[in-house]
Formats: C-alpha cells, sequence, structure tokens
C-alpha cells in the first residue's frame, strides 16, 4: 500500500509509483471518481479540439463582423 500525508491545507502529493501508473506529470489534470467508501483518481485526457473552438479557430473573434452588412461594405476590398 502507497500513502501520502495530507496538509494543513488539504494538500497532499502524489507519490511517484501512483503518478507513474497514471502516466502523470507537472501540468496534467486528475480526475477523482467517488465510489461509496473509496475514490479513484484518472489522468484528465486532453479535450481534442474541435472547429469553431475559440482556443482551435484563431479567427474566432473576427466573426463579431461577419454580417451581411459588413460583407456588403467590405466586397469591394
Amino acid at each position: 500500500m502507497i500513502t501520502s500525508k495530507l496538509t494543513s491545507k488539504a494538500q497532499t502529493t502524489i507519490p511517484q509509483p501512483v503518478q507513474i501508473a497514471l502516466g502523470v506529470s507537472a501540468g496534467d489534470e486528475i480526475a477523482y471518481v467517488i465510489e461509496a467508501d473509496r475514490v479513484v483518481l484518472t489522468k484528465v485526457l486532453p479535450k481534442r479540439p474541435h472547429r469553431g473552438d475559440k482556443l482551435e479557430d484563431r479567427f474566432a473573434t473576427f466573426r463579431e463582423w461577419d454580417s451581411p452588412e459588413n460583407n456588403a461594405d467590405f466586397a469591394t476590398l
């Protein structure tokens, strides 16, 4: 059994064998699933970006000007 202590701020260090077993490192997210009298830790898999996501689409902020009026105004540029 692998153990770790909880600090007064409710923090703990995930022991290295657990980090290796989960395949996690600094910056990774961990999910906690409560099942009756136990908690299961899992690594959160990175979300695959979808087309149209603001972080995926570099030009998403320019859509505020995407209107028929603006298209007509700038059609000759």
